[in-house]
Protein backbone atom coordinates (compact mmCIF):
# COMPACT_ATOMS: atom_id res chain seq x y z
CA UNK A 1 0.00 0.00 0.00
CA UNK A 2 1.38 3.74 -1.15
CA UNK A 3 2.05 6.38 1.28
CA UNK A 4 -0.44 8.56 0.43
CA UNK A 5 -3.45 5.17 0.75
CA UNK A 6 -1.93 4.74 3.98
CA UNK A 7 -2.09 8.57 5.51
CA UNK A 8 -5.66 8.73 3.94
CA UNK A 9 -6.53 4.86 6.09
CA UNK A 10 -4.70 6.49 9.22
CA UNK A 11 -6.96 9.88 8.70
CA UNK A 12 -10.39 7.99 8.40
CA UNK A 13 -9.61 5.65 11.16
CA UNK A 14 -8.48 8.56 13.69
CA UNK A 15 -12.18 10.13 12.90
CA UNK A 16 -14.09 7.16 13.28
CA UNK A 17 -12.29 6.73 16.76
CA UNK A 18 -13.26 10.60 17.43
CA UNK A 19 -17.15 9.89 16.84
CA UNK A 20 -16.88 6.40 18.54
CA UNK A 21 -15.06 8.14 21.73
CA UNK A 22 -17.70 10.58 21.32
CA UNK A 23 -20.59 8.39 21.44
CA UNK A 24 -19.20 6.87 24.58
CA UNK A 25 -18.35 9.49 26.73
CA UNK A 26 -19.96 12.97 24.84
CA UNK A 27 -19.24 15.13 27.75
CA UNK A 28 -15.66 14.57 26.66
CA UNK A 29 -15.90 16.41 23.88
CA UNK A 30 -17.14 19.41 25.25
CA UNK A 31 -14.28 21.43 27.04
CA UNK A 32 -15.30 22.36 30.82
CA UNK A 33 -15.43 25.91 31.06
CA UNK A 34 -18.55 25.69 28.13
CA UNK A 35 -20.22 22.44 30.96
CA UNK A 36 -22.94 24.45 32.37
CA UNK A 37 -23.94 26.93 28.86
CA UNK A 38 -27.27 26.93 28.37
CA UNK A 39 -28.14 25.68 32.22
CA UNK A 40 -30.85 27.47 34.63
CA UNK A 41 -29.02 30.11 37.31
CA UNK A 42 -31.58 29.52 39.84
CA UNK A 43 -33.57 26.62 39.67
CA UNK A 44 -35.39 26.85 42.96
CA UNK A 45 -36.69 30.32 41.77
CA UNK A 46 -40.24 29.42 40.24
CA UNK A 47 -42.63 31.70 41.26
CA UNK A 48 -42.05 35.60 41.37
CA UNK A 49 -44.70 35.96 44.47
CA UNK A 50 -42.39 33.93 46.87
CA UNK A 51 -39.30 36.14 47.20
CA UNK A 52 -40.42 38.29 49.81
CA UNK A 53 -36.93 40.41 50.55
CA UNK A 54 -34.49 41.82 48.03
CA UNK A 55 -30.81 42.91 48.67
CA UNK A 56 -29.58 45.36 46.12
CA UNK A 57 -25.25 45.86 46.70
CA UNK A 58 -24.19 49.31 44.48
CA UNK A 59 -20.36 50.35 45.36
CA UNK A 60 -20.29 53.86 44.73
CA UNK A 61 -16.36 54.59 43.89
CA UNK A 62 -16.54 57.99 45.05
CA UNK A 63 -16.13 57.40 48.63
CA UNK A 64 -14.86 53.63 47.82
CA UNK A 65 -17.75 51.78 50.22
CA UNK A 66 -20.58 49.58 49.10
CA UNK A 67 -24.13 51.32 49.55
CA UNK A 68 -26.51 48.65 50.93
CA UNK A 69 -30.60 48.50 50.13
CA UNK A 70 -32.78 46.57 51.29
CA UNK A 71 -36.72 45.98 50.98
CA UNK A 72 -38.39 43.19 52.99
CA UNK A 73 -42.14 42.01 53.49
CA UNK A 74 -42.28 41.35 57.16
CA UNK A 75 -45.43 41.33 59.74
CA UNK A 76 -48.05 42.15 56.90
CA UNK A 77 -46.63 44.65 55.26
CA UNK A 78 -43.32 45.70 53.15
CA UNK A 79 -40.44 47.93 54.66
CA UNK A 80 -37.26 49.20 54.16
CA UNK A 81 -35.09 48.06 56.54
CA UNK A 82 -31.82 49.83 55.20
CA UNK A 83 -34.04 53.46 55.98
CA UNK A 84 -35.90 52.97 59.03
CA UNK A 85 -38.48 50.54 58.25
CA UNK A 86 -40.03 53.34 56.04
CA UNK A 87 -43.19 51.50 54.30
CA UNK A 88 -42.15 50.51 50.78
CA UNK A 89 -44.32 50.49 47.89
CA UNK A 90 -42.91 47.25 46.79
CA UNK A 91 -44.74 44.55 46.08
CA UNK A 92 -45.24 44.38 42.62
CA UNK A 93 -42.27 46.23 41.72
CA UNK A 94 -40.04 43.23 43.51
CA UNK A 95 -42.11 40.60 41.66
CA UNK A 96 -41.18 42.44 38.51
CA UNK A 97 -37.71 41.75 39.57
CA UNK A 98 -37.91 38.55 40.50
CA UNK A 99 -39.47 37.37 37.51
CA UNK A 100 -36.39 38.48 35.62
CA UNK A 101 -34.44 36.17 37.28
CA UNK A 102 -36.88 33.40 36.94
CA UNK A 103 -35.49 30.65 34.52
CA UNK A 104 -32.62 33.13 33.76
CA UNK A 105 -29.93 30.97 31.84
CA UNK A 106 -26.46 30.49 31.57
CA UNK A 107 -26.78 32.03 27.67
CA UNK A 108 -22.59 32.07 26.83
CA UNK A 109 -19.91 31.87 28.61
CA UNK A 110 -17.11 34.48 28.55
CA UNK A 111 -14.33 33.75 30.61
CA UNK A 112 -13.03 31.66 33.48
CA UNK A 113 -10.39 34.16 34.42
CA UNK A 114 -10.70 35.94 38.16
CA UNK A 115 -8.14 38.79 36.03
CA UNK A 116 -11.31 39.49 33.44
CA UNK A 117 -13.63 40.11 36.98
CA UNK A 118 -12.96 43.94 36.43
CA UNK A 119 -12.69 43.75 32.80
CA UNK A 120 -16.74 43.16 32.39
CA UNK A 121 -17.42 44.93 35.72
CA UNK A 122 -19.02 41.82 37.55
CA UNK A 123 -16.44 42.12 40.71
CA UNK A 124 -18.60 41.57 44.14
CA UNK A 125 -19.26 45.60 45.48
CA UNK A 126 -19.06 43.10 49.34
CA UNK A 127 -15.52 41.92 48.52
CA UNK A 128 -13.33 43.86 51.12
CA UNK A 129 -10.62 41.25 49.38
CA UNK A 130 -10.04 43.25 46.09
CA UNK A 131 -8.58 46.55 46.07
CA UNK A 132 -10.11 47.35 42.12
CA UNK A 133 -12.36 50.80 42.82
CA UNK A 134 -13.19 50.48 38.88
CA UNK A 135 -15.19 46.78 37.87
CA UNK A 136 -17.45 46.29 40.56
CA UNK A 137 -21.05 45.79 39.84
CA UNK A 138 -24.45 45.44 41.53
CA UNK A 139 -24.94 42.04 43.80
CA UNK A 140 -28.47 41.63 43.80
CA UNK A 141 -30.10 38.89 46.30
CA UNK A 142 -33.61 37.44 46.51
CA UNK A 143 -34.95 35.59 49.55
CA UNK A 144 -37.87 34.04 50.62
CA UNK A 145 -40.23 34.29 53.42
CA UNK A 146 -37.98 32.40 55.91
CA UNK A 147 -35.00 34.29 54.86
CA UNK A 148 -33.47 30.81 52.39
CA UNK A 149 -31.54 32.93 49.11
CA UNK A 150 -33.89 32.20 45.77
CA UNK A 151 -31.41 33.89 44.00
CA UNK A 152 -28.41 35.71 44.26
CA UNK A 153 -26.48 37.69 40.95
CA UNK A 154 -23.39 40.06 39.96
CA UNK A 155 -24.86 42.20 37.39
CA UNK A 156 -22.01 43.66 35.30
CA UNK A 157 -21.53 45.69 32.22
CA UNK A 158 -23.54 45.71 29.09
CA UNK A 159 -22.65 43.51 26.22
CA UNK A 160 -21.39 45.74 23.42
CA UNK A 161 -22.90 45.44 20.19
CA UNK A 162 -25.38 43.12 21.87
CA UNK A 163 -28.74 44.39 22.71
CA UNK A 164 -30.41 43.42 25.69
CA UNK A 165 -27.05 41.05 26.68
CA UNK A 166 -25.54 41.86 30.28
CA UNK A 167 -22.19 40.26 32.09
CA UNK A 168 -22.94 38.85 34.72
CA UNK A 169 -21.24 36.06 37.91
CA UNK A 170 -22.65 34.29 40.26
CA UNK A 171 -21.04 35.66 43.77
CA UNK A 172 -17.92 33.11 45.44
CA UNK A 173 -17.56 31.79 41.14
CA UNK A 174 -14.99 32.71 38.52
CA UNK A 175 -16.85 32.26 35.80
CA UNK A 176 -18.69 35.08 33.87
CA UNK A 177 -21.57 35.19 31.26
CA UNK A 178 -23.60 37.15 28.70
CA UNK A 179 -26.86 36.87 29.61
CA UNK A 180 -30.02 38.31 27.98
CA UNK A 181 -32.00 39.95 30.78
CA UNK A 182 -33.46 43.25 31.41
CA UNK A 183 -32.69 42.89 35.41
CA UNK A 184 -31.55 46.01 37.14
CA UNK A 185 -33.63 46.71 40.70
CA UNK A 186 -33.25 50.25 41.63
CA UNK A 187 -31.19 50.95 45.52
CA UNK A 188 -32.39 54.56 45.23
CA UNK A 189 -34.69 54.61 48.17
CA UNK A 190 -37.07 57.23 46.27
CA UNK A 191 -38.07 54.28 43.53
CA UNK A 192 -39.44 51.84 45.95
CA UNK A 193 -41.58 54.73 48.53
CA UNK A 194 -45.09 56.16 47.72
CA UNK A 195 -43.18 59.57 46.12
CA UNK A 196 -46.35 61.79 45.96
CA UNK A 197 -45.98 63.27 49.64
CA UNK A 198 -48.34 65.97 49.83
CA UNK A 199 -51.19 64.39 47.15
CA UNK A 200 -51.95 67.62 45.87
CA UNK A 201 -52.31 69.14 42.16
CA UNK A 202 -51.22 72.41 41.16
CA UNK A 203 -54.39 73.31 40.56
CA UNK A 204 -56.52 72.39 43.70
CA UNK A 205 -54.12 75.45 45.18
CA UNK A 206 -56.08 77.92 46.18
CA UNK A 207 -53.96 79.83 48.46
CA UNK A 208 -50.22 80.02 49.59
CA UNK A 209 -49.12 81.78 52.70
CA UNK A 210 -45.03 82.14 52.72
CA UNK A 211 -43.86 82.86 56.42
CA UNK A 212 -40.11 84.07 56.29
CA UNK A 213 -38.00 83.81 59.54
CA UNK A 214 -34.67 82.89 60.95
CA UNK A 215 -34.27 81.88 65.01
CA UNK A 216 -31.45 83.84 66.28
CA UNK A 217 -30.69 80.87 69.07
CA UNK A 218 -28.35 83.02 71.77
CA UNK A 219 -30.99 85.85 71.36
CA UNK A 220 -33.76 83.74 71.45
CA UNK A 221 -35.86 85.50 69.06
CA UNK A 222 -37.21 85.52 64.88
CA UNK A 223 -35.29 87.70 62.60
CA UNK A 224 -36.03 88.39 59.37
CA UNK A 225 -39.49 88.78 59.40
CA UNK A 226 -42.00 88.33 55.99
CA UNK A 227 -44.90 87.40 55.15
CA UNK A 228 -46.21 86.97 51.82
CA UNK A 229 -50.13 86.03 51.57
CA UNK A 230 -50.70 84.52 47.42
CA UNK A 231 -54.13 84.25 46.61
CA UNK A 232 -55.63 82.55 43.49
CA UNK A 233 -57.99 84.88 41.53
CA UNK A 234 -59.68 82.08 38.48
CA UNK A 235 -56.01 81.78 36.62
CA UNK A 236 -54.20 84.18 38.03
CA UNK A 237 -52.17 84.93 41.50
CA UNK A 238 -52.06 87.74 43.68
CA UNK A 239 -49.69 89.20 45.81
CA UNK A 240 -50.44 91.45 48.33
CA UNK A 241 -48.99 95.11 47.86
CA UNK A 242 -47.42 93.80 44.39
CA UNK A 243 -48.76 95.25 41.42
CA UNK A 244 -46.57 92.80 39.07
CA UNK A 245 -45.74 89.61 40.14
CA UNK A 246 -43.17 86.69 38.98
CA UNK A 247 -45.67 84.36 37.50
CA UNK A 248 -42.88 81.71 36.48
CA UNK A 249 -41.56 81.50 40.28
CA UNK A 250 -45.17 81.10 41.21
CA UNK A 251 -45.85 78.12 38.91
CA UNK A 252 -42.58 76.65 39.93
CA UNK A 253 -43.47 76.69 43.33
CA UNK A 254 -47.10 75.12 42.86
CA UNK A 255 -44.98 72.22 40.16
CA UNK A 256 -43.02 71.57 43.38
CA UNK A 257 -45.64 71.13 45.45
CA UNK A 258 -47.93 68.76 43.42
CA UNK A 259 -44.53 67.02 42.60
CA UNK A 260 -42.58 67.21 45.83
CA UNK A 261 -40.34 64.14 46.42
CA UNK A 262 -38.86 62.39 49.35
CA UNK A 263 -35.31 61.85 49.15
CA UNK A 264 -34.59 60.47 52.94
CA UNK A 265 -36.46 59.91 56.09
CA UNK A 266 -35.64 59.75 59.56
CA UNK A 267 -38.00 58.75 62.27
CA UNK A 268 -39.40 60.95 64.74
CA UNK A 269 -39.33 59.73 68.86
CA UNK A 270 -42.41 57.53 69.56
CA UNK A 271 -43.58 60.08 71.66
CA UNK A 272 -43.58 63.02 69.54
CA UNK A 273 -45.68 60.52 66.73
CA UNK A 274 -47.56 59.94 69.47
CA UNK A 275 -48.56 63.47 70.31
CA UNK A 276 -48.91 64.77 66.82
CA UNK A 277 -51.06 62.31 66.44
CA UNK A 278 -53.62 63.33 68.86
CA UNK A 279 -53.19 66.71 67.33
CA UNK A 280 -50.18 68.61 68.93
CA UNK A 281 -46.51 68.17 70.53
CA UNK A 282 -46.19 67.98 74.69
CA UNK A 283 -42.99 69.58 76.04
CA UNK A 284 -40.14 66.44 76.62
CA UNK A 285 -36.68 66.32 76.96
CA UNK A 286 -36.35 63.91 74.27
CA UNK A 287 -39.10 66.02 72.06
CA UNK A 288 -36.73 68.47 72.17
CA UNK A 289 -33.20 67.26 71.69
CA UNK A 290 -35.21 65.59 68.60
CA UNK A 291 -36.44 68.63 66.62
CA UNK A 292 -33.40 70.85 67.98
CA UNK A 293 -30.97 68.21 66.01
CA UNK A 294 -33.05 68.72 62.87
CA UNK A 295 -33.61 72.48 62.97
CA UNK A 296 -36.82 72.74 64.60
CA UNK A 297 -38.34 74.20 68.00
CA UNK A 298 -40.97 74.39 70.28
CA UNK A 299 -41.49 77.82 72.10
CA UNK A 300 -43.26 77.74 75.94
CA UNK A 301 -46.47 77.87 74.08
CA UNK A 302 -46.59 75.38 71.79
CA UNK A 303 -45.54 76.74 68.81
CA UNK A 304 -43.58 74.71 66.42
CA UNK A 305 -40.94 76.87 64.49
CA UNK A 306 -37.85 75.94 61.84
CA UNK A 307 -34.78 77.40 61.21
CA UNK A 308 -35.98 78.41 57.58
CA UNK A 309 -39.11 79.41 58.38
CA UNK A 310 -42.79 77.95 56.70
CA UNK A 311 -44.72 77.63 54.03
CA UNK A 312 -48.83 76.95 54.50
CA UNK A 313 -51.11 75.66 51.38
CA UNK A 314 -54.69 75.32 51.31
CA UNK A 315 -56.63 74.09 48.59
CA UNK A 316 -60.27 73.84 47.48
CA UNK A 317 -61.12 70.88 49.34
CA UNK A 318 -59.91 72.55 52.51
CA UNK A 319 -56.78 70.69 53.17
CA UNK A 320 -54.73 73.16 55.13
CA UNK A 321 -50.48 71.83 54.71
CA UNK A 322 -47.81 73.52 57.16
CA UNK A 323 -44.42 73.05 55.53
CA UNK A 324 -41.82 73.63 58.25
CA UNK A 325 -38.05 74.02 56.47
CA UNK A 326 -34.99 73.00 59.31
CA UNK A 327 -31.67 72.20 58.77
CA UNK A 328 -29.48 70.76 56.23
CA UNK A 329 -28.93 66.71 55.93
CA UNK A 330 -25.29 66.33 57.30
CA UNK A 331 -25.65 62.73 58.79
CA UNK A 332 -23.52 64.02 61.72
CA UNK A 333 -24.88 61.99 65.10
CA UNK A 334 -26.59 59.62 63.30
CA UNK A 335 -25.52 56.17 62.06
CA UNK A 336 -22.56 55.28 58.84
CA UNK A 337 -25.82 54.28 56.43
CA UNK A 338 -27.76 57.66 57.18
CA UNK A 339 -24.11 59.62 56.66
CA UNK A 340 -23.79 58.21 53.38
CA UNK A 341 -26.86 58.68 52.16
CA UNK A 342 -27.17 62.30 53.15
CA UNK A 343 -23.58 62.89 50.90
CA UNK A 344 -24.97 60.39 47.74
CA UNK A 345 -28.24 62.24 48.25
CA UNK A 346 -27.15 65.74 48.24
CA UNK A 347 -24.87 64.92 45.18
CA UNK A 348 -27.35 63.23 43.10
CA UNK A 349 -29.95 66.38 43.47
CA UNK A 350 -27.64 68.95 42.61
CA UNK A 351 -27.55 70.66 46.06
CA UNK A 352 -28.00 70.48 49.51
CA UNK A 353 -30.55 68.04 51.31
CA UNK A 354 -32.74 69.67 54.33
CA UNK A 355 -35.00 68.52 56.85
CA UNK A 356 -38.73 68.89 56.12
CA UNK A 357 -41.38 68.67 59.08
CA UNK A 358 -44.77 68.22 57.58
CA UNK A 359 -48.57 68.89 59.46
CA UNK A 360 -52.04 68.63 57.87
CA UNK A 361 -55.44 69.50 58.65
CA UNK A 362 -58.69 70.48 57.33
CA UNK A 363 -60.01 74.27 57.44
CA UNK A 364 -63.55 75.40 59.16
CA UNK A 365 -64.76 75.27 55.60
CA UNK A 366 -63.06 71.28 54.57
CA UNK A 367 -65.22 69.10 52.72
CA UNK A 368 -66.14 65.57 53.75
CA UNK A 369 -63.01 64.60 51.32
CA UNK A 370 -60.82 67.20 52.87
CA UNK A 371 -61.17 65.86 56.21
CA UNK A 372 -60.84 62.16 55.02
CA UNK A 373 -57.68 63.55 53.56
CA UNK A 374 -56.72 65.42 56.31
CA UNK A 375 -57.04 62.60 58.95
CA UNK A 376 -54.90 59.88 56.99
CA UNK A 377 -52.13 62.68 55.79
CA UNK A 378 -51.98 63.49 59.37
CA UNK A 379 -51.04 60.23 60.90
CA UNK A 380 -48.73 59.68 57.99
CA UNK A 381 -46.71 62.15 58.36
CA UNK A 382 -46.62 62.00 62.37
CA UNK A 383 -44.12 59.25 61.93
CA UNK A 384 -41.29 60.80 60.18
CA UNK A 385 -39.16 63.56 58.99
CA UNK A 386 -38.31 63.99 55.60
CA UNK A 387 -36.11 65.07 53.49
CA UNK A 388 -36.47 66.71 50.53
CA UNK A 389 -33.90 68.18 47.67
CA UNK A 390 -32.16 71.22 47.60
CA UNK A 391 -33.34 72.32 44.04
CA UNK A 392 -37.18 71.63 45.75
CA UNK A 393 -36.28 73.74 48.40
CA UNK A 394 -35.05 76.41 46.51
CA UNK A 395 -38.57 76.69 44.96
CA UNK A 396 -40.40 76.69 47.65
CA UNK A 397 -38.99 79.42 50.30
CA UNK A 398 -39.37 82.24 48.42
CA UNK A 399 -38.91 85.78 49.62
CA UNK A 400 -40.55 88.76 48.17
CA UNK A 401 -38.01 89.90 46.06
CA UNK A 402 -37.89 86.60 44.24
CA UNK A 403 -41.77 87.00 43.73
CA UNK A 404 -42.03 90.74 42.98
CA UNK A 405 -40.86 92.15 39.21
Amino acid sequence: MGHPAKTTLFSVAAVALAITAAMVEPEAATPEIFSDQGQTFFPRLQDPLAAKALEVVEYDEATATARPFKVEFKRGKWTIPSHYNYPADAKDRLAKTAATLVDLKRDQVRSDLVEDHAKYGVIDPLDQKVTNLQGRGKRVTLRDEQGSVLADLILGQAVKDKAGYRHVRLPGQKRIYAVKTDADPSARFEDWIETDLLKVTAAAVKRITIHNYSINEQMGRLENLENLPLTRDGDNWKLAGAEKLNTARVQGMLAALGRLKIVGVRPKPPNMTSDLKQGGIQLSVETMMSLRQKGFFLTPDGRLLSNEGEVLVETNDGMVYTLRFGEILTGQGESKEAAKDAKSTAKAEGGESRYLFVTAGPARDATETGQRLARELSNRFADWYYVISGADFSKLRLRRKDLVR
